[in-house]
């Protein structure tokens, strides 16, 4: 995908330590990876993205597919913010093309 089509900026989160809600329990906290913020293109997912790509894995429940160039640091435990619109999604897949640490393409449900 060409770089211009990267038009959304992004901030890639991961878990960070647990913190107390005070009632007893942990809330899972976030913390930006480095570098934090990022462009991409973000796109509702279609059945035909899924059944090419996943092959009957977990990534079947994705809603968005958020295509970018390649960050190291992004899991299935990370979470994609688009920041113009306060959006969340959580990664389910993490897809690098060609294994060549290039581009790469997130399989991610949106927290509504």
């Amino acid at each position: 995908m060409p770089r211009g089509a990267y038009q959304h900026r992004v901030r890639f989160d991961a878990p960070g330590l647990p913190v107390p809600d005070g009632d007893g329990g942990y809330t899972q906290g976030f913390t930006p990876l480095d570098p934090p913020e990022w462009f991409a293109s973000i796109r509702p997912a279609t059945a035909r993205d899924l059944e090419q790509v996943a092959g009957g894995t977990v990534v079947g429940t994705a809603t968005h597919i958020v295509e970018c160039d390649y960050h190291g640091g992004v899991t299935v435990l990370s979470r994609v913010v688009k920041l113009d619109e306060l959006r969340m999604f959580t990664v389910d897949g993490v897809r690098n093309h060609d294994e060549r640490d290039v581009t790469m393409s997130l399989f991610c449900r949106e927290q509504l």
